[in-house]
């Protein structure tokens, strides 16, 4: 069955990595089998570290069996990209999406996912822009804001980008982030400084709200029909 044109957001909350994770495979089986529309997520994570598909684990900086210590997990992804960090007060999109269907590219997706993010940091009067060539993600002069890791199997897209709103940035200590060295991470707590916005407060705040209709926006086309959800 093929659904006609549409975009469902699920706005998820706070989910355990390996949850969100066999969520995200069943759906991009069903979205593959077109049983399922083009889907968004909208969640945060507890703190968990991932790894790409290039396995790097020498980007981990802390030893494994110090990770419960520190109240963090690890896993394995078959994304993009290398070791990142997602935690509480980091907003998290994953999209479900057919490329084909909406005519995009894996360069021209990427491109979306880093405008996403550039929006948001400048509705807060952040200047943020796409890295440099071998810098991924999005970045306040040095400083990555945003980062973004995908898999796209047979067109349809899983994982996607993560935006710092106001994580412990002392988690970012233990790896190289994106694989990245030299360089630091910030927030757009950080970058606009402590103004005590409701936005950082949790994961159902306007800044998340705001991120996730910036992707509809960007991912969606003027034929869309747009359905949201609170799981």
């Amino acid at each position: 069955m093929r659904f006609p044109r549409s975009l469902e957001v699920w706005k998820l909350g706070k989910v355990n990595y390996l949850e969100a994770l066999k969520l995200q495979e069943k759906l991009a089986c069903d979205r593959k089998a077109h049983k399922i529309p083009d889907t968004l997520l909208s969640l945060q994570h507890p703190p968990t570290y991932t790894l790409g598909k290039r396995r790097t684990d020498h980007n981990l900086l802390i030893p494994v069996p110090e990770l419960e210590k520190i109240g963090a997990e690890l896993h394995y992804t078959q994304r993009g990209g290398d070791i990142t960090y997602h935690g509480p007060h980091q907003a998290i999109l994953y999209p479900i999406i057919s490329l084909r269907d909406i005519g995009l590219g894996a360069r021209k997706y990427v491109e979306k996912l880093e405008l996403t993010m550039i929006e948001m940091a400048s509705k807060y009067g952040v200047k943020a822009c796409a890295g440099k060539k071998c810098e991924s993600g999005v970045w306040v002069g040095d400083r990555k804001i945003g980062a973004i890791g995908v898999r796209i199997s047979s067109g349809i897209t899983s994982h996607g980008l993560a935006f710092n709103i106001d994580p412990d940035l002392d988690y970012f200590n233990h790896i190289v982030p994106c694989g990245i060295a030299d360089k630091k991470v910030t927030s757009l707590r950080r970058e606009t400084g402590n103004l005590g916005y409701k936005a950082f407060e949790n994961s159902s705040g306007p800044v998340v709200t705001m991120l996730g209709e910036l992707s509809v926006s960007n991912l969606s086309t003027a034929r869309s029909r747009i359905s949201i959800f609170d799981q």
